[in-house]
């Protein structure tokens, strides 16, 4: 009842659903693998008549009216500047995905140690770049709805039926601040949905202000027929080369390996490290301590 309260759920009755809301009488059906959504008051599935198939939202997410501007009502005191790198890639070991841990604030590092790759179920994870808050909310709401589907229907939602339904979820954002793009990173699919609904299948995606620079070593070295290491030494050595140049992207590098077992994470490693073996893969350490040394000791 408290979380109801705090959402501002009414009565049965009167629930919305979603995407579409009561100034709008639209009637639709979307196919996800084997079942049917139809958003015209509640609908129940067939298997259990008294379990409702459909997405109560908060208030805070109405749409607004067709008259009213999506621009925001009240100014921010400055711009807040996005950034992230992250990355997946299909090879023949399975799927692999990476990301920086640097979240910023225009030109304010605001934490260096966040997490970028969520876990959805054991053999989905997701990387997330755009607002931090956003793409949180986002997550959350999707591990519920294929947590839901599950329940219902004793199977697990499929990667493609997953892209589906968050892409359903965000369309009715589209053209508002809501500022979302996921990868969905399953054992032998890559999926990228983002906030305008856009849903793109691929076997690489690199997705935010360093994507640029991850894509340039990706291009270079990516085949399928990497091995396990080979895979990871590229996943990482991708997010090193776009960190060195970005500078909302960089501290750490969190990796997952996703295969027909499941994920299986590696540990958090600094991207400084990275650095320092670059430098002397290239003969350049011993060149740099010794110039460190000539300036301290002048």
């Amino acid at each position: 009842m408290a979380l109801e309260d705090i959402c501002n759920f009414k009565d049965k009755p009167t629930h919305k659903t979603f995407p579409f809301y009561a100034s709008e009488d639209t009637s639709v059906s979307v196919f996800t693998e084997a079942f049917n959504f139809k958003w015209r008051g509640e609908m129940t599935s067939k298997k259990a008549s008294d379990v409702p198939l459909e997405f109560h939202v908060p208030s805070l997410f109405k749409r607004p009216s067709s008259r009213a501007s999506h621009s925001v009502s009240v100014r921010r005191p400055f711009p807040l500047s996005h950034g992230t790198t992250t990355l997946g890639f299909i090879f023949q070991g399975g799927v692999i995905a990476a990301a920086d841990t640097r979240a910023s604030a225009g030109g304010l590092v605001a934490c260096p140690a966040v997490h970028k790759i969520t876990p959805i179920h054991s053999h989905l994870v997701v990387t997330s770049s755009g607002s931090g808050a956003d793409c949180m909310l986002w997550e959350r709401i999707l591990t519920r709805e294929i947590r839901l589907y599950q329940l219902r229907h004793k199977r697990r939602l499929s990667i493609s039926g997953t892209a589906k339904l968050l892409s359903l979820m965000l369309h009715p954002f589209k053209g508002t601040d809501v500022c979302v793009a996921l990868t969905l990173c399953g054992w032998d699919k890559l999926i990228y949905v983002c906030s305008d609904g856009a849903r793109l299948q691929g076997d690489i995606f690199s997705v935010g202000s360093g994507s640029p620079y991850a894509y340039g070593v990706l291009d270079r070295s990516l085949s399928w027929s990497l091995n396990k290491e080979e895979a990871i030494l590229l996943a990482r050595e991708a997010v090193f080369r776009a960190t060195h140049r970005d500078a909302y992207s960089g501290n750490n590098v969190d990796l997952f390996h996703v295969t027909a077992e499941g994920w299986r994470q590696r540990q958090r490693e600094d991207l400084k490290e990275e650095y320092y073996r670059d430098m002397e893969k290239r003969g350049l350490l011993g060149f740099s301590n010794w110039f460190t040394h000539l300036f301290l000791e002048e």
